[in-house]
């Protein structure tokens, strides 16, 4: 009940108490504060307690930031913050909040007063919320008090108090707020100079993600059905992708936030300023001695390099911890920057973005960041915070590279603007490939405004091929430089595109890593396998390419165990081979005849045995409940495979073959009913409105109707057709009537 009586308790009585809890003067601070807090008190007052307060609550949140173990908040560690919120300290603060709004014409006489009295609020608000659980999510509840410290950011004395506040308010709000709410956001927006435009994007990010895309791939796809059954509209986040969008020149400025060099940052005194400001704010405040400890190896790196001049040893110290903090810093902005872009080039407005990074240089600016900032070489710089390794995935600069590498991915994923990542050159190089093999230019590559492409010795594709094949076998960044290739080759299957990077030695770089360095990480195996099918499908240099790599028996087989160790991981590289021998065998070449008698991997998947093998294991491996965005590819890989096969009239023959399967393994109907209820969630799924069915046509060069068809015949009801799945299940173990809900 002293939530509410704060202001009703005699002061001796708290006094008395005071000393037995060690409340440290607070309540009565706070009785103080309660009187002085009405609209027509003296804020000088106000000014004085809060004064008092700060310190003790600051002292403990710094505590608790730099505490290792950062366990959620007793109210014994902090015992100050605590008693400020149990006497109702957090709800005295934000009605001062809200009545500064309504009382705006009676401040403007004391503008100087109410800026640090915001100031010290803020401070009080953000320390009890580090150090007081709960605090967060009621501060949260009000979104009258969310959206009013928006208003607060055209004020720079107190902006990164703000924007520190929000952030932590908008991390545990249930509902998103939505930007179009906040008064005068465009105004607003366009106050900002550009350090605060970098910091503003981390509270953007919390507001345009989806709340559980984490996890995309695990959730299964009924339970994404049903949610956007329910859903309708666009989401909360896509809204507010909107709203950003149809702010005058936001993609501009966040173009050139990611594209400007270090050395454009402000001057120094002005930057040292500026972190002073940082520092007393952000958990970074560890940063600060990993800077020193780096000014200083940096130092007794140049000294050791050249004897002559240690003597300038201590200079160099001191005038390089501006140089690699003002690094540190430019990482951090372009992150919160890239995050942006990366999930507006994702989202429904994604070709209207795509033409705005275009016309606004994106792509050629961050190749020209490349070597000096975003792959730069790891010395002493590799900044550790406290309690990580430097390869632990917080660090910024190892951020910052996987930021970059999914901005790349979502940029060149089935979108002709991909071309843009080349230079001059490169793209003559893409024609001559096609003009010597004697077929058509691709239409995006004749139609890339050469104006805004990368321009240098090499584009940023070829610069990203030079790293990958440099990485070290187990870092993480192997998964998402595979990603951003692939997504570069995804699409129509081009020709050229494969040639330009098999010519780069792409192809053995990738077998070196599944068959010689035998990697285990299943997610960097499965974006190589990928990877690997779309650099060879259709094409037969490629495959003459892997016999010449892959050229014993003991080598094959390892990597058949890498294949078969996950199908789940390998699916699309067996879909791409089963589609390139299907072509194949269908050309009177003689260079493909040649091939397809020598290759190893072709002659293994000839095998009808091989191929009804792959197909029984990966029905069996999925069922409709256990359905992901990551392990539906190996439904779509078994049609794949049926539908070759009903290209020859041998449809029944797999069915029969199935069936027989089954009988083996004891277990009659198992994997044929778990079949047709695949392919009924199959027919859900991809026949709704909203469903893209490009990529399953531009992946198998096989038209949708003939997907569409090659289902409907599979789940004819007609027990005398050969080529419906029912007619391969005996009446007793039918098992296909019930309907699967959508759990």
């Amino acid at each position: 009940g002293l939530h509410c009586s704060g202001g009703q308790i005699t002061e001796a009585l708290l006094k008395e108490r005071d000393k037995l809890a060690k409340w440290n003067g607070i309540p009565l601070l706070l009785q103080k504060l309660y009187e002085n807090s009405h609209p027509n008190s003296d804020f000088s007052e106000c000014q004085s307690i809060l004064k008092e307060i700060s310190p003790l609550l600051s002292m403990e949140a710094m505590a608790f930031v730099t505490d290792d173990n950062r366990k959620p908040a007793q109210e014994a560690a902090f015992p100050n913050t605590y008693t400020f919120d149990l006497f109702g300290g957090v709800d005295v603060s934000v009605s001062g909040f809200l009545f500064r709004k309504l009382f705006n014409q009676l401040l403007s006489f004391c503008i100087a007063v109410s800026d640090d009295l915001i100031k010290d609020c803020l401070s009080i608000l953000y320390n009890t919320c580090i150090c007081t659980e709960g605090v967060t999510k009621r501060l949260a509840e009000r979104n009258d008090f969310v959206l009013f410290l928006f208003t607060l950011m055209t004020n720079k004395k107190t902006f990164l108090q703000t924007a520190t506040l929000i952030e932590d308010i908008l991390g545990v709000k249930k509902e998103m707020i939505q930007l179009e709410d906040i008064p005068n956001l465009a105004s607003l927006v366009s106050s900002f100079d550009q350090q605060q435009l970098a910091n503003f994007c981390r509270i953007l990010a919390v507001t345009i993600s989806e709340l559980d895309t984490g996890s995309d791939d695990k959730h299964t796809l009924l339970a994404k059905n049903a949610q956007q059954k329910k859903n309708g509209g666009p989401s909360r986040a896509e809204v507010n992708q909107a709203t950003l969008l149809n702010i005058p020149g936001f993609v501009e400025r966040l173009c050139k936030l990611a594209t400007r060099k270090v050395s454009e940052t402000t001057g120094t005194s002005n930057f040292l300023q500026e972190l002073e400001e940082w520092y007393t704010w952000l958990d970074n405040a560890l940063v600060l001695d990993a800077l020193m400890r780096v000014a200083n190896e940096e130092a007794e790196q140049s000294s050791t390099e050249s004897s002559d001049e240690s003597g300038l040893a201590n200079t160099s110290a001191r005038t390089q911890l501006p140089q690699s903090m003002k690094i540190m810093h430019e990482i951090m902005y372009k992150l919160e920057v890239l995050y942006v872009l990366c999930v507006l080039l994702m989202g429904r407005q994604r070709n209207q973005v795509h033409k705005m990074i275009a016309e606004f240089k994106l792509i050629p600016g961050l190749n020209n960041l490349f070597d000096k900032l975003i792959w730069r070489k790891h010395s002493a710089s590799t900044l550790v915070l406290h309690g990580h390794n430097q390869n632990c995935d917080c660090s910024p600069d190892i951020t910052l590279k996987i930021q970059f590498l999914r901005l790349l991915q979502s940029f060149s994923d089935h979108h002709e603007n991909k071309y843009l990542l080349l230079n001059s050159q490169e793209l003559n190089e893409l024609s001559a490939i096609s003009l010597k093999a004697n077929i058509p230019e691709v239409d995006a590559v004749v139609n890339t405004d050469r104006s805004l492409v990368c321009d240098g010795k090499r584009g940023l594709l070829t610069r990203l091929l030079q790293v990958m094949k440099k990485e070290p076998a187990e870092s993480s960044f192997r998964f998402w430089q595979a990603r951003a290739v692939e997504s570069f080759l995804r699409g129509a299957t081009s020709y050229a595109d494969q040639m330009f990077l098999l010519k780069r030695g792409l192809l053995e770089h990738i077998l070196y890593c599944i068959v010689d360095s035998e990697c285990k990480s299943r997610d960097v195996l499965q974006s190589y396998f990928d990877l690997l099918g779309e650099l060879m499908k259709f094409n037969i240099d490629a495959f003459k390419r892997f016999n010449k790599y892959i050229n014993t028996d003991e080598k094959f087989q390892i990597f058949l165990n890498q294949i078969n160790s996950s199908l789940v991981d390998s699916n699309m590289l067996v879909r791409c081979i089963t589609l390139s021998l299907d072509r194949f065998e269908n050309q009177s070449d003689i260079k493909v005849a040649e091939v397809l008698s020598e290759c190893r991997l072709l002659s293994y998947m000839s095998q009808m045995s091989m191929r009804m093998s792959f197909l029984f294991r990966l029905i069996n491996i999925i069922h409709v409940q256990t359905l992901t965005q990551e392990n539906v590819s190996c439904l779509n890989t078994s049609l794949v495979i049926l539908m070759l096969a009903r290209r020859k009239e041998k449809l029944p023959f797999y069915l029969h073959k199935l069936q027989e399967m089954e009988y083996v393994k004891k277990y009659p109907g198992f994997i044929l009913n778990n079949f047709h209820s695949l392919l009924r969630f199959w027919q859900q799924h991809y026949l709704n409105k909203d469903k893209d069915s490009t990529c399953l046509e531009n992946s198998s060069c096989i038209s949708f109707t003939y997907w569409k068809e090659t289902v409907s015949i599979l789940l004819s009801p007609d027990r005398t057709s050969p080529c419906a799945i029912v007619s391969y299940i005996d009446e007793a173990y039918m098992d296909i009537d019930r309907d699967f809900s959508e759990e």
